[in-house]
C-alpha cells in the first residue's frame, strides 16, 4: 500500500472536499393542502400520498 512522502495541506484537504456536502431534498407542494413536503413521502400536514390518505391525523385537544 502507497504511503505518502510529504503532508498534504489543509488547503488541497479543503479543495478535494468541497463536493462532499449534503444535497438539500427535493421539496413539492402538497395538491390537498398546499404545504411543502419531501418527494416519494407522506405529507406531514394531512397524510396524503399520491392522492389518497396513507396515515389518519388526530387533532389535538
Amino acid at each position: 500500500m502507497a504511503h505518502p512522502k510529504h503532508r498534504h495541506s489543509k488547503q488541497r484537504t479543503a479543495k478535494r472536499r468541497t463536493h462532499d456536502k449534503a444535497a438539500l431534498p427535493t421539496l413539492a407542494v402538497c395538491p390537498n393542502c398546499g404545504a411543502a413536503y419531501i418527494y416519494h413521502t407522506v405529507c406531514n400536514s394531512c397524510g396524503f400520498y399520491r392522492g389518497k390518505l396513507a396515515i389518519e391525523k388526530f387533532a389535538q385537544a
